[in-house]
């Protein structure tokens, strides 16, 4: 039996706003290519994983800590598609407030784009779509329609399945703690250190 091509595709703030809702925040620190390792079958291999994300500049300590975060997934050759915040306007139902929020713009598009080109160019034989974003429905559809015999599947994030109802299966918290980074990754001749706040917790 041949080989079979995965690619991945992971749409970063649905799978972040996952693990921040498990509590424990050196989950975090995710090895999202070591993940994508544990969620393909017998025969089949990771070639490409994809994640798309977008930094918010806005908060400083948040920023560096992604910047740090996706220079460490691509030392393990996870490739960064980024998207990014328009500034939305907005006013408080309450009090009558405004203020300005901070809306992700692109990524299910890039997500969609990426995942009907991958599939026309013969780039892979199957395709894991981590997210619950329902959004996303429609462009795996219309990607199994235009690519025939391409495999594509909607992978939810921990504890997320019931947020989409074609989601092949979720991904479990167990595979989460087995796919960290580990404390330091060397990237381009520069050690990339976990941050502090990604610390695992004493055993």
């Amino acid at each position: 039996m041949t080989t079979r091509r995965v690619s991945v595709y992971i749409d970063g703030f649905n799978l972040y706003h996952a693990l921040d809702d498990l509590g424990e925040s050196h989950l975090k620190w995710l090895d999202l290519w070591a993940l994508s390792e544990t969620l393909v079958r017998e025969k089949e291999v990771v070639t490409t994983v994809k994640y798309f994300s977008a930094y918010a500049t806005w908060m400083p300590a948040s920023y560096r800590r992604h910047q740090r975060y996706v220079a460490a997934l691509q030392a393990r050759g996870v490739q960064f598609i980024e998207g990014r915040f328009k500034e939305k306007p907005m006013q408080c139902k309450t009090c009558g407030v405004r203020y300005k929020a901070h809306e992700e713009k692109e990524t299910d598009v890039n997500i969609g784009v990426h995942l009907m080109a991958d599939a026309l160019q013969d780039r892979f034989d199957r395709a894991l779509v981590i997210s619950a974003d329902t959004d996303l429905n429609e462009a795996v559809t219309l990607t199994k329609v235009e690519a025939a015999g391409k495999q594509i599947d909607i992978v939810a994030p921990p504890k997320r399945k019931g947020r989409n109802s074609i989601a092949l299966f979720e991904v479990t918290v167990g595979r989460v703690r087995r796919s960290l980074l580990p404390a330091e990754i060397i990237h381009e001749g520069n050690t990339i250190m976990r941050p502090i706040e990604y610390t695992p917790p004493a055993t």
